[in-house]
């Protein structure tokens, strides 16, 4: 079957499709036929050789965590009733950047009929992090919630689950197209490529301030996020696209009152990531939570989709799609 591989710390050039031995169940797996496979930023840092410390691999690697397709096979003590079954799962060890992947058995989730593959895929990563996180949090009707990050392809979720909790919202996004998306959902918007953004942000949340605050940017924008939290608020620190997560000093939040979440509270056992994998498609089937794929790249141009993630080229989420699609 093929693979796409990376060998090498590096670039997007590092991905290279090879052809590999197919996979085998073994106790409590399964094999998934992939026709579609998440991305995500976090998988172009973790190839150029970041992250070890929170997400170690060895190489040589096949990104992707997410995969949609049918059951081709299933391992010992696994329900043989699963094979050609159309699902939505995480994948065992990554591995799904390719036309089968290994997943256990407890991650499977059924594929609604109102949800397409590429909507299971975009929804299997960022759907399960944007419920993980936004659960924790629990806006309330009334409150300002800042999304940071907000026109990649969880802050759009997290901005669709803030509004359909009666939240006011503000997506903080650098450049004018995906500023113009943003407003499509009916919230309030500001350019963190500009320099007076946390202050047009202090404008937008009035004297009350920013309740709730999403951050996937991290870095400087993340740290500007914090401080524009409200004491007595709740901020989520999760991303890392803007050079690390945010640094917040935990004594500070607590001297603030501010409930501090980081990357660590997202790190969700299997049966976890599976439960809010079948919310995050029960919302999608009930047209709750729609996913914005804003690119999709055919497997062997995985380089192509790294590259187009890494120059924030994208609104919204990058999808591989694996031979013919099926429904």
């Amino acid at each position: 079957m093929w693979a796409v591989r990376v060998k090498e710390f590096g670039g997007p050039e590092v991905l290279v499709p090879e052809r590999v031995p197919a996979p085998a169940a073994g106790p409590g797996q399964v094999v998934v036929g992939v026709d579609v496979a998440d991305t995500g930023f976090v998988e172009t840092q973790i190839r150029r050789g970041a992250w070890q410390d929170y997400f170690p691999i060895g190489l040589p690697w096949v990104p992707g965590n997410a995969v949609a397709g049918r059951v081709l096979s299933v391992g010992a003590d696994v329900d043989p009733g699963w094979t050609g079954r159309r699902v939505a799962t995480a994948t065992a060890e990554w591995g799904g950047y390719a036309e089968q992947a290994v997943a256990l058995a407890e991650t499977l989730v059924v594929l609604p009929d109102e949800v397409e593959k590429a909507v299971a895929a975009a929804l299997l990563h960022d759907g399960v992090t944007a419920l993980g996180v936004f659960e924790p949090a629990a806006p309330a009707a009334g409150e300002t919630v800042l999304v940071t990050a907000a026109a990649g392809g969880m802050g759009v979720l997290l901005v669709q689950l803030a509004r359909s909790a009666g939240a006011r919202v503000i997506g903080a996004a650098r450049g004018a197209a995906k500023l113009d998306h943003l407003r499509t959902y009916g919230i309030d918007v500001v350019d963190y490529g500009e320099p007076d953004w946390p202050a047009r942000v202090r404008e937008l949340a009035g004297p009350r301030g920013v309740s709730v605050t999403f951050d996937g940017a991290g870095g400087a924008l993340g740290r500007a996020a914090f401080e524009l939290t409200a004491d007595g608020g709740r901020m989520s620190a999760h991303g890392a696209p803007g050079g690390g997560f945010a640094t917040v000093d935990p004594r500070e939040a607590e001297r603030r009152g501010v409930k501090l979440r980081g990357i660590t509270d997202v790190q969700f056992a299997p049966v976890e990531a599976a439960r809010l994998a079948e919310r995050a498609l029960e919302l999608a089937a009930a047209g709750r939570i729609v996913p914005m794929i804003g690119a999709t790249f055919p497997l062997e141009r995985a380089a192509d989709a790294h590259a187009a993630i890494e120059a924030r080229s994208v609104v919204g989420k990058t999808v591989l799609t694996v031979g013919r699609q099926q429904a």
